[in-house]
């Protein structure tokens, strides 16, 4: 009987790694909190050997269509007025000419969800209560479901893991805050933005404002210097009070964005970290993507760490199907190299863009030398 696996998170990693498994021959299962596919997020990028990844899932040009189409940015000064433009990148994408591909994360994650629907179990609107691990599989309780027993369990639940703090313990020794709160949300594109985005920087304070949906949504990023406590677990109408707190004193379009966030229905909220531990596994469990290793937005790659981590790890469980230990071993230390990478791009004294050949050596950090050929 093939192996059955547990995965913990549909966002971007949890679907990949189904993906994989179910390539090997594996049997995988996701679950999720949320009730459905979350509309919102960002605009995420798929770099380097990531782009390798998705070509051999037959998902280059599906990823290619929904692409951005972003012409250009205006970096602002505190009061909204222009001091500097370019054509040649944008803030969130970088350079257009590098060959990376930016799409939205609600997007990316609807397209791993149709990808998957057939030969992967979903489980909605349910998370992890327990797992009890013994010599042949782990026992798993659910809010919901019944218990189950599955071989092997995966956290790809994000930065804040549950999973991860169900087995591993405590958070704080794992989590590196970098002292930024940020929220997303979307709102009408009251400006009139085609294909073009704003940002401001003023030491941890700034935004992001960019168009969607045929510029008819404008996507909003706000970031501001976080104090103790502004990570505490607040309902969505705190957060988005605690962010018009922080944010009250910001000039230019800010105060027309504050107000519109009260109606947002994909509001997003949290305190930026890095995730550094090691090992990634415990027995028959290990993490995937933000919840092993997440290197933060700030580095542009969480997305791709994500995406070649799925195929690391279901490759290496292919390898020795009877042995877990052996494959999850393997696993990190195929990525730790790459993971170290890419987290090192993150340097929030740094006044600009990151260096195009550090940028260009953390996307392309490691050999894949079994990946399939394009489908």
């Amino acid at each position: 009987m093939a192996a059955t696996t547990l995965i913990s998170g549909a966002g971007i990693a949890g679907p990949a790694l189904a993906w994989w498994l179910r390539h090997f021959g594996f049997r995988a299962t996701v679950v999720e909190r949320a009730a459905a596919l979350r509309r919102g997020g960002h605009a995420i990028d798929i770099r380097g050997r990531a782009l390798d990844v998705t070509a051999a899932m037959g998902l280059a040009d599906a990823v290619h269509d929904l692409r951005t189409h972003m012409r250009g940015m205006s970096a602002l000064d505190a009061d909204g007025k222009e001091i500097f433009r370019t054509e040649e990148r944008s803030a969130s994408g970088g350079r257009f000419d590098s060959g990376d591909v930016e799409v939205f994360r609600d997007d990316l994650c609807r397209l791993l969800l149709d990808a998957t629907r057939d030969g992967v179990d979903y489980i909605w609107n349910d998370s992890i209560t327990g797992v009890t691990q013994d010599g042949t599989g782990c026992a798993v309780t659910f809010e919901h479901a019944p218990q189950r027993r599955f071989d092997l369990v995966v956290g790809a639940d994000g930065l804040r893991s549950h999973l991860r703090n169900l087995v591993f313990g405590d958070e704080a020794p794992f989590l590196h805050p970098l002292g930024v709160g940020l929220a997303f949300f979307t709102v009408p594109n009251y400006l009139g933005l085609a294909d073009w985005q704003y940002t401001h920087r003023s030491g941890e304070n700034g935004y992001i404002i960019f168009p969607n949906r045929d510029n008819t949504e404008l996507r909003v990023g706000i970031g501001f210097a976080a104090l103790p406590g502004d990570d505490a677990r607040l309902d969505a109408a705190g957060q988005k009070a605690l962010v018009a707190e922080r944010c009250g004193q910001m000039r230019g379009e800010v105060p027309r964005l504050l107000a519109a966030m009260r109606d947002a229905t994909d509001f997003y909220y949290g305190v930026l970290a890095q995730v550094r531990m090691s090992p990634w596994s415990s027995g028959r469990v290990t993490l995937l993507g933000d919840a092993g290793y997440c290197p933060s937005p700030f580095s542009g790659q969480g997305t791709s760490l994500a995406l070649v981590g799925a195929y690391v790890l279901a490759r290496e469980l292919s390898r020795t199907p009877a042995d877990h230990a052996t494959a999850f071993a393997r696993y990190e230390a195929k990525m730790q190299p790459y993971v170290t990478l890419n987290q090192n791009l993150v340097d929030l004294t740094r006044d600009g863009p990151i260096p195009d050949e550090q940028f260009d050596a953390a996307k392309n950090g490691i050999l894949l030398e079994e990946l399939p050929p394009r489908r």
